[in-house]
């Protein structure tokens, strides 16, 4: 077989899953409840997040927060302040894509 096969979870139950993590690319995986979210943190490399359902509340940088609904790409670049949260009832979920892939 000369693809490799990668698995994500299916569920509501709050995931921060690394499916893909090399030196060509970092592509996670993300799943919160209400409330729940990621640390604040500043990117390591520019950053593509596409939502795939629920409701994104993001803040970077000094800005306000925005929302951003399912079916929409961010394109966020590289050291930019992050806080990345779901502030609504229904279960968010995110596929995040690092490229290049950050280096140690």
């Amino acid at each position: 077989m000369i693809e490799q096969v990668y698995k994500m979870t299916l569920g509501d139950k709050k995931a921060v899953e690394k499916i893909i993590f090399d030196e060509n690319v970092h592509y996670l995986h993300m799943v919160f409840n209400e409330s729940e979210g990621l640390p604040e943190h500043y990117s390591n490399s520019t950053v593509y997040m596409t939502v795939l359902r629920g409701i994104l509340s993001i803040q970077l940088d000094e800005q306000d927060n925005h929302e951003y609904e399912a079916g929409t790409v961010l394109k966020i670049p590289f050291k930019t302040k992050m806080n990345v949260r779901n502030l609504h009832p229904d279960t968010l979920e995110l596929i995040v894509v690092k490229a290049p892939a950050p280096k140690q």
